[in-house]
């Protein structure tokens, strides 16, 4: 019979792994998307942000809201997830007046923003957004993991140059999904090697196998939605 402890580990292994299944499956997938594609991207050298741009939806990283304007032709709003999805806007808070943020677009360059200050409002909160002022909003959860606040933080175009080609063709988290995947493995692996109840030993391995194998397989072929997996974390009360 299995011991109460290992029922308990083997919850604990399936709650992990479907938050490992979460972040493999958006790297994945944002890869399989945006493969050769010359998206913009968003750079905050301060904070490691080297996120591209799309227009669908948060499930693929950073989106543009769709009441934005284009960069120079008035405010810029971006939304991303602080917590899961890749936490693309995880740091954000660390932002501080002076910091850059660069927006390399293509047809239309890099441009330059200098951070101005940064807000906490309500969910309900509607940014006016305008044609006349070149500015950049950046919009994320706040505090880290609930949806209690939005923190915006505001920045002021600066200038503007040459677009560069390297940046918006290149994807730096390219690894990041397999880097998952084999420290599930690896970590399951230790704990079925050292796991005290000798017996059940054999169950965790399994188990661990299983997750392993399905992680390798969304890496490869991804099949999985994120969405749809955060949209039941979120129903089981463990959303990010």
């Amino acid at each position: 019979m299995v011991k109460v402890t290992t029922v308990v580990v083997i919850i604990a292994l399936l709650i992990v792994g479907t938050f490992a299944l979460l972040e493999v499956s958006y790297y994945s997938s944002k890869l399989a998307v945006e493969k050769d594609i010359p998206s913009p991207v968003v750079l905050i050298p301060s904070i490691g942000v080297n996120e591209k741009i799309n227009n669908v939806s948060l499930s693929q990283g950073v989106m543009i809201d769709e009441h934005s304007r284009l960069p120079t032709q008035g405010e810029v709003v971006l939304h991303g997830h602080r917590t899961s999805m890749g936490s693309p806007f995880l740091r954000l808070n660390e932002l501080k007046p002076g910091d850059r943020i660069t927006l390399e677009w293509p047809g239309i360059g890099q441009v330059n923003y200098t951070v101005k200050n940064s807000s906490i409002v309500s969910p309900s909160y509607l940014l006016p957004v305008s044609n006349d002022t070149q500015r950049v909003h950046l919009i994320t959860c706040d505090p880290p993991g609930l949806t209690l606040n939005r923190l915006i933080i505001t920045g002021d175009m600066d200038t503007l140059g040459e677009v560069n080609n390297k940046i918006i063709m290149e994807n730096p988290n390219a690894h990041i999904a397999l880097i998952y995947c084999f420290l599930f493995l690896g970590l399951g692996l230790v704990l079925s090697f050292f796991y005290p109840i000798k017996e059940d030993r054999m169950l965790i391995l399994i188990l661990v196998l299983v997750i392993s194998g399905i992680l390798f397989l969304n890496y490869f072929v991804p099949v999985v939605d994120p969405a749809m997996i955060a949209s039941v974390l979120e129903w089981l009360g463990l959303g990010l």
